[in-house]
């Protein structure tokens, strides 16, 4: 049995290939199959198998595409509700990858639906674990009371967690090794470590869902401090139940047009190129979601502001960023949403306030301060004691409960977020001047 690993980035999700003489299957894979494909040439084997061990709520999944060019069979619950061709798989059956047998187990936590699958031969024993446990943690159980076939309350599935953890995996052996869905930096849980994989001898020992607890202290440990939930979780939940169209064919849709200087619709603009060339000039009704590198947040950050279906406009700092911002937008199903690409011509004249962050210093209490960061991160530690408390995600639909008498001062925790933040403030408010307080942040936090 031979495992890859394949990792993306910006949403901390991980992927499988399984190979096993000559025969291959994928497990929770991105929407984009193309680095399957070239890893399953690599090593001369027939994709037969995709495996979702739950209807994903991070990302797009790319099963039906995979299915329908590879004609792999796509396995997962007959509890998720599908109608796409599938095999039901389910507690108590089975499948041969090769020499390889592969059985799920039923999880429910994270979801109502959530299967881990069991993977092993005579040397090997494998634990793809989905979203239910990951390393040093397990699944968040508050994603399901809107979205999916089956809905569930957060308390109703973090008990259900607690089943899991305490009865699914007595019968394994420690030295069963664990693959998860995701690794720190994911929005599916709190406390995820850095490492990509582990024992289930090692989580029985260091994590904490495995301590001995009761039901009532589980629960109350799973549901506290979890951080928010993006917009777009629920409507990528039942897009991958649909199963989400070829991926190639769907993120080119849009018309490119260069050198733009002014749109004569009110179109949300969302522009992707760093905060200080977007500051020099940008169109209006923009927002400024950064995509310079892999370790910005453009995934979550896009469908955390922007709600699924809401139409809107990218701005690229250069056409060579075309396949990359795109591929990044399909990731969570929004490219039905985009209207149109642009470059920008270097006439446009629309800037944003330079800020005078000597003057903020010395006269604080001239200036109304807007903190964005996310609930948890205020709790352990306000940065400006009289600041005003927005989360980013909640920002645009709030604006109305700021004071427009001194301008506003929009901090995050480290300049990312705030970019963002400023520039939905600066659209939306005219009375006053929007400032971004951006990395400078940094020497006010103790």
């Amino acid at each position: 049995m031979k495992i890859k690993q394949f990792k993306d980035d910006p949403l901390s999700h991980f992927s499988y290939a399984l190979v096993s003489n000559g025969e291959m299957a994928l497990i929770d894979p991105a929407r984009n199959p193309i680095q399957y494909y070239k890893y399953a040439e690599e090593e001369n084997a027939k994709i037969v198998a995709v495996m979702e061990t739950h209807p994903h709520a991070d990302f797009v999944s790319g099963h039906l595409q995979i299915h329908k060019e590879t004609g792999a069979t796509i396995y997962i619950s007959e509890k998720v509700g599908v109608n796409y061709p599938h095999q039901a798989f389910d507690e108590g059956d089975s499948v041969a990858i090769g020499d390889v047998t592969i059985k799920p187990i039923f999880t429910p936590g994270h979801s109502p639906d959530s299967l881990t699958f069991y993977a092993f031969d005579n040397k090997e024993h494998i634990l793809f674990t989905g979203d239910t446990l990951f390393i040093g943690d397990v699944g968040r159980p508050d994603l399901r009371e809107k979205a999916g076939n089956t809905k569930a309350k957060r308390k109703e599935l973090a008990q259900m967690m607690y089943q899991s953890i305490q009865n699914k995996f007595d019968d394994l052996p420690d030295e069963a090794i664990i693959y998860p869905a995701h690794g720190a930096g994911s929005l599916c849980g709190k406390n995820m470590s850095d490492a990509n994989s582990s024992t289930l001898g090692n989580e029985r020992m260091g994590n904490w869902a495995f301590i001995k607890q009761t039901e009532e202290e589980f629960v109350s440990e799973i549901l506290k401090d979890q951080p928010f939930i993006p917009s777009y979780f629920g409507f990528n939940v039942d897009l991958n139940r649909e199963g989400a169209e070829n991926v190639q064919a769907a993120k080119y849709r849009a018309p490119i047009h260069l050198n733009v200087e002014n749109i004569e619709d009110e179109f949300l603009v969302v522009d992707t190129r760093d905060e200080q060339i977007y500051k020099k000039s940008h169109l209006p009704y923009s927002i400024n979601i950064m995509a310079r590198s892999e370790s910005d947040k453009f995934e979550t950050w896009l469908g955390a502001i922007i709600e699924p279906e809401e139409q809107f406009y990218l701005v690229l700092e250069t056409i060579d960023k075309l396949d990359e911002i795109l591929e990044r937008v399909a990731k969570i199903g929004y490219e039905k949403q985009l209207k149109g690409i642009f470059t920008l011509s270097d006439k446009i004249t629309n800037s944003s306030e330079k800020f005078d962050v000597a003057t903020f210093d010395e006269n604080k209490e001239n200036y109304t301060i807007v903190d964005i960061r996310n609930d948890a991160e205020v709790s352990e530690a306000k940065i400006f004691e009289n600041s005003y408390h927005i989360p980013l995600n909640e920002l645009r639909e709030s604006i109305g409960a700021l004071p427009k008498d001194k301008p506003l001062v929009v901090h995050c925790a480290g300049g990312y977020r705030s970019a963002a933040g400023s520039s939905i403030l600066e659209s939306e408010i005219e009375e006053v001047a929007v400032y971004d307080l951006s990395e400078d942040v940094k020497k006010y936090k103790s």
